[in-house]
């Protein structure tokens, strides 16, 4: 019987592998941009623009680096390929940032919401956006020979 239930959570794990790795690594990347705005805007004290923007360039490089290595398996093999990866990921990644600022702006400073909880309430519809991008733009299933 164990072994049974071992072979569906592997056969689903195997079939959603993306999906699944996505959402681990989302999650991630979300903990680090949360713990980071944490740190800038309550730790140091910076203040709410500063403290996305710091928060974001961090998280961001940590969900380049683990999607394309865990997630997409993204095989780049020459220089322009991965510079065209690199700076379609980030361009995405600057639009759901400059989103995530906005809202953090509006309904923080603005309308004086709680940052946090903002915060996550922000990340998720920046994960899922991320994920839709990084599916269709960035990481399309094209890889190179």
């Amino acid at each position: 019987m164990l072994k049974r239930i071992w072979c569906v959570i592997l056969y689903l794990f195997l079939k959603y592998k993306e999906v699944i790795l996505y959402l681990i690594f989302g999650v991630l990347t979300t903990l680090i941009n949360i713990f980071a705005y944490w740190v800038f805007a309550y730790g140091i004290n910076i203040g709410t623009i500063i403290s996305t923007i710091a928060a974001w360039i961090i998280s961001v490089t940590f969900a380049y680096i683990t999607n394309k290595m865990f997630v997409f398996e993204s095989k780049t093999y020459t220089w322009s390929a991965l510079i065209y990866e690199i700076i379609s990921f980030f361009g995405c990644r600057l639009l759901t940032g400059l989103m995530d600022l906005a809202i953090m702006y509006v309904f923080v400073d603005v309308l004086h919401y709680n940052g946090m909880l903002i915060k996550v309430i922000s990340n998720v519809i920046v994960v899922v956006l991320n994920y839709i991008f990084s599916k269709i733009f960035i990481f399309s299933g094209k890889k190179e020979s």
